[in-house]
Order: structure tokens, then sequence, then C-alpha cells
């Protein structure tokens, strides 16, 4: 799992200029993702996707994060956000959502854009036991806190805060930061606290030795 934000726009990479570009992964749209040419509703329909679905609800969280103007999406493949990954971030490898804010020339007019990996965003809803819909969504307004000028990496936990309460709002699962966080408590509470091979109750046995030790220490009036 990760994301990231660009410097620059989308426009001029994406295969169309439209508010929702499908560019089906092969692995995941079966007969949609062959090289003859295939009804585009055929493509969305093998992905168990909506566009209109997904563009309404693009709108509603934009509102919901306060962005205004047109926002672009590419919902694509794990090779093309691997190739906009190496020419904009200059890391060689796929990720499951891009932001391309919108230069400041554009503001109010254009929004900035948004690239999804499809294949990610499956494999992403399988561990997390929900639809690629959801998933998708998920990125979404990941994205746009990221277009809005937000930036989990570099603040002090406002974008999650944001993130946690619009995804109340908009009635979504478990976003990308707190997925993160989650598995960073998870991770610490494995840890224990007791020296290698030594379990809370030889510890705790350990404690109550030394203990008696001390006081009969200073009892006698001997300190080690």
């Amino acid at each position: 799992m990760c994301c990231g934000a660009v410097a620059g726009s989308l426009v001029a990479v994406a295969s169309k200029a439209s508010m929702m570009t499908l560019e089906p992964p092969r692995t995941l749209a079966g007969n949609a993702g062959k090289i003859e040419p295939v009804y585009e509703a055929d493509a969305w329909r093998a992905l168990g996707l909506s566009r209109s679905g997904l563009s309404r609800f693009l709108r509603t969280a934009q509102e919901a994060v306060g962005l205004e103007g047109e926002v672009d999406v590419l919902l694509a493949g794990d090779r093309t956000l691997r190739r906009l990954n190496r020419s904009f971030r200059k890391k060689d490898k796929a990720t499951d959502v891009l932001s391309f804010p919108a230069a400041e020339e554009m503001a109010g007019l254009h929004g900035g854009d948004l690239a999804i990996s499809l294949e990610t965003a499956k494999r992403q809803a399988d561990e997390q036991g929900h639809s690629l819909r959801d998933e998708v969504r998920v990125l979404l307004l990941h994205g746009l806190l990221h277009l809005s000028g937000m930036d989990h990496e570099a603040d002090g936990g406002e974008m999650a805060e944001r993130e946690g309460a619009l995804r109340g709002k908009l009635r979504l699962p478990n976003g990308l930061i707190a997925r993160v966080e989650g598995l960073a408590k998870a991770k610490a509470k494995g840890r224990s606290r007791f020296p290698k091979g030594m379990t809370e109750r030889k510890a705790k046995a350990t404690a109550t030795a030394k203990a008696k030790a001390g006081a009969k220490a200073r009892q006698s009036g001997v300190w080690a």
C-alpha cells in the first residue's frame, strides 16, 4: 500500500481528458481486457464498477473535502501506475493512487487529476474484506485530500483526522492512513516488554524474587 502526490497535471498523459477514464487491466477485466475492441460498458461491468456511480461519489467527496474545479480520474492497472510513478516521482514501482494537484493558475477551474491502479485496489480490497468499488472510493477520497493540499507524511496528523471524519460521513471502510496506523500499533503491541525468552509470568516471578532479596538485604544491612 502506498500513495503519492505529484507536482504537475496528468491531463497530458491520460488517454482522454474526461471525468472518469477507464483503462481496464487485463488481469481483472476478463474478456473486456482483450486487445480486440469491446463496448466500454462491458469493461465497467466486468470490473463490477459503475462510471455513473463513481462519478457521483467523486462529486460528493469533492464537495465534502472542499476542493473546487474539475477533477479527472484515470482508472488503470499496475503497469500504468508504475510508469507514472517512475516518470513523476522517480519510483520504479506500482502504487495504489497518485495525486496530481492543479497548477496555481488553474485554481478553481481544475482541481487536479487522480490515477488509481485497479489491480492494487483489488488486492487491498481482498485484504480488507470489502469490494473493489469500496476500495476505489477509499482511494478517491484519499487522493482528493492530497489534491486539496494535505499531506499525511509531513503534517501532524491533520490529514488522518480529516480522512477519518470524512470516511464516517461517506460511509467508507478503513482508509489508507488508518490502516498504516493500525498496522504500526499492532506491531508495537506485538513487541514483548520483557527480555528475550522471558514470559510475563516469569518476569513477574523474577521481580518478586528480587524484591524479597532486596528486603532481606535491607534488614541485614548488606547491599550487593
